[in-house]
């Protein structure tokens, strides 16, 4: 999929972005100088004359903004789980008991023994995204991981008992 985007001066007005659709239909945002924002559609038999135009609050501009974003979003992480089929994420808290409590991720060896990725700890309010090998682990630990359900099962089993 091909989009097409031209940016158009508009001498003593500002600048119009124009995106051009598939389908040949082009819309355009036009952001005047004065902070001023509109929405133009363009007659499909002459692209030069817009049918019409929507003035558009900052508010509305942010709105529409965020509904585009939002569905682009949506189909991206769709694509994604389409991608992923057979993944799953999972929450494991670290018991107390764990052999693992004060030492550090790298000490589990998780990825290589189970196939999971530790994404993130969630340590009482503070969460580590991507953690490293050298992050400390510690009882009460919400160890957030990506795997298969069998990679997953086998991740709580070894944070609980340690390896097999």
């Amino acid at each position: 999929m091909s989009v097409r985007i031209e940016k158009v001066e508009l001498p003593g007005i500002g600048t119009r972005h124009d995106v051009i659709t598939e389908a040949g239909r082009r819309i355009g945002v036009v952001s005047h100088r004065s902070g001023k924002r509109e929405l133009a559609v363009f007659d499909v038999d002459d692209p030069d004359a817009a049918t019409d135009s929507i003035e558009l609050s900052d508010g509305e501009a942010s709105a529409l903004a965020d509904v585009l974003g939002a569905s682009v979003m949506l189909g991206q992480l769709i694509g994604i789980r389409e991608q992923a089929a057979g993944l799953a994420t999972e929450q494991l808290v670290l018991a107390p008991t764990s052999p693992y409590v004060g030492g550090v991720l790298g000490d589990t060896k998780a990825r290589t023994r189970t196939s999971t990725s530790i994404v993130a700890i969630v340590r009482g309010t503070e969460v580590i995204p991507s953690p490293t090998p050298d992050t400390p682990i510690r009882a009460g630990d919400t160890i957030i991981a990506v795997g298969t359900r069998s990679g997953l099962d086998a991740l709580a089993r070894l944070l609980s008992t340690g390896p097999s």
